[in-house]
């Protein structure tokens, strides 16, 4: 018994949705230069590579863990409480406890 097979064609028009992947904010590309610490004179240089205001990409000088609390101290901004959400080598994804506001969220890019 021979089976056959229709092939039906169709034509659609689509737009491709914006998507943030599982971010809940875009991020900004940035080039700041910022420091980490865990409280006390622990203080290390970084940069911050990308910044949303609910975190930021970092590329480090030594190596962080995930899941370590810091502060992170952002020119212009001060100190804001942080979590390691993932590390790599030298860089690292933050989650800030508090987000940014929008205010010093555009300071921060507008550098």
């Amino acid at each position: 018994m021979a089976t056959h097979l229709r092939h039906a064609s169709f034509a659609a028009e689509f737009e491709p949705a914006e998507s943030l992947g599982r971010r809940r904010t875009p991020r900004a590309p940035v080039s700041l230069d910022a420091r980490v610490g865990r409280g006390g004179l622990d203080r290390a240089l970084c940069r911050v590579t990308d910044l949303s205001i609910n975190g930021a990409r970092l590329q480090t000088y030594s190596e962080l863990r995930a899941g370590t609390m810091l502060w992170l101290t952002l020119s212009g901004i001060g100190q804001c409480s942080a979590r390691v959400v993932w590390a790599h080598d030298f860089e690292a994804g933050l989650e800030f406890q508090t987000p940014l506001t929008t205010e010093e969220f555009d300071i921060l890019t507008a550098q």
